[in-house]
């Protein structure tokens, strides 16, 4: 049975010394989640989260969130233009624990708000830029994973290798993976710290302006070094909504340019649904399978319907100078040829979208790449999140004497507040 916020505020009194609390609420997404929790108001206007698993990997991800949000100091947050949780205090509750954290103000990022919103693009891109610029000695401090471009491309290998002896993987699929993984240039990348999950529902974003600005970052318990790709990879799919992002992101970066950080993204994009695929077969679980082989069959419509859209860093042949100044010389200037003048300044891309049996006027990129994505995240069970919530209306908190004990307040509200 869920706890009630009333429950949960009593709990929190507990946990964290001194603390008066004058309002609790129940704070939910409306669903069954893993977590009990509750926003609170202290006596000085503090909003707090007080949350409890409900399962088993939610208190695993609990206790990962916890080692990475302690290794988050003073220091390393002021290199964040956003904020994240910090760990108030937690208490031991029928074999696990409830922990309390700052409420961190915000919604859930809309990925479609990035393609009308150029100010939140902007502050997405410069947010990630930020948590791929600390330093990594922090990471190694807290002993969180400190993954090498090898160890990375290992595993990026496994996923395709394991992914190809279930034989449901259409061949071009197949090639178009093993070449990737195999391109030497493409693995050619300083790891950085990053978040190591993120995707839209760990950003929350709030309004000034007239615009979104991300004003924090939540589950941080995939902290460590790895390859920044990853954190794109989501931004990546989105296609032209995404690409004022990623633009500011390479502009805010304060390492070397990562050339090929974009390509490796929209590898691990695809990747997910491999994920997916190995998750359905581990678990025996053939609805997931059979979902996994129809994303895998759209993607493979893509692939080959799509000349311009490769994994690989390979390039055509290097022209030497003479070699250049030849073709310059057979360009035609403002040919009126009715093909794809690639060459020419008359190519129009409209064309090729003929030719490729599109519709000129549509956003085909961003029609396949956004089902992909959508239709992995649709079938990954995800938590509502104890942060993803806007400023606390506490008109319809119940007040309450700091003064009574913990047992007189836990027992009169026996209502969800299941997260």
């Amino acid at each position: 049975m869920a706890r009630s916020h009333l429950t949960l505020a009593a709990l929190a009194t507990s946990a964290v010394a001194d603390l008066q609390v004058r309002g609790s609420g129940a704070h939910t997404a409306g669903g069954e989640g893993n977590y009990d929790a509750a926003r609170l108001v202290t006596a000085d206007g503090r909003e707090l989260i007080v949350r409890i698993p409900t399962s088993q990997q939610a208190e695993t991800e609990q206790s990962a969130d916890l080692i990475a949000l302690r290794a988050l100091t003073p220091g390393i947050r002021s290199r964040l233009p956003f904020d994240a949780p910090t760990v108030v205090g937690q208490l031991p509750v029928d074999g696990t624990r409830a922990v309390v954290l700052d409420f961190v103000a915000g919604s859930h990022l809309d990925p479609t708000a990035l393609g009308r919103d150029e100010v939140l693009s902007d502050s997405l891109g410069a947010a990630v830029a930020a948590i791929h610029s600390l330093p990594t000695a922090f990471i190694a401090e807290a002993g969180l994973p400190l993954l090498s471009t090898e160890l990375i491309r290992a595993d990026a290998h496994r996923i395709v290798s394991r992914a190809a002896e279930t034989r449901l993987l259409p061949t071009a699929v197949r090639e178009r993976w093993q070449a990737a993984v195999e391109d030497h240039s493409l693995w050619q990348f300083q790891p950085t710290v990053i978040h190591g999950s993120l995707a839209a529902d760990r950003v929350l974003v709030i309004r000034q302006d007239g615009h979104g600005l991300v004003n924090g970052v939540i589950e941080w318990g995939s902290l460590r070094v790895g390859d920044p790709a990853l954190d794109l990879h989501w931004i990546a799919t989105l296609g032209a909504t995404g690409e004022q992002a990623l633009t500011a992101y390479a502009a805010s970066c304060s390492r070397g340019p990562d050339r090929f950080v974009t390509l490796r993204a929209r590898l691990y994009a695809e990747l997910e649904i491999a994920r997916w695929l190995l998750h359905g077969r581990d678990s025996h679980d053939e609805t997931i399978v059979e979902d996994a082989v129809a994303m895998l069959d759209g993607l493979v419509d893509r692939v080959l319907g799509d000349v311009t859209d490769p994994l690989g860093t390979t390039t055509g042949p290097v022209l030497d100078v003479d070699e250049v100044e030849d073709m310059l010389d057979r360009t035609p200037i403002g040919s009126s040829s009715p093909g794809i003048a690639m060459q020419t300044d008359t190519y129009d891309r409209s064309e090729l979208e003929r030719a490729l049996g599109r519709d000129p006027g549509g956003s085909d990129d961003d029609d396949t790449d956004d089902g992909e994505t959508d239709d992995v995240r649709d079938h990954v069970e995800t938590d509502a999140d104890a942060n993803a919530t806007d400023q606390i209306d506490t008109s319809s908190f119940e007040l309450w004497d700091s003064a009574a004990s913990p047992k007189d307040r836990s027992h009169s509200d026996r209502s969800s507040s299941s997260e």
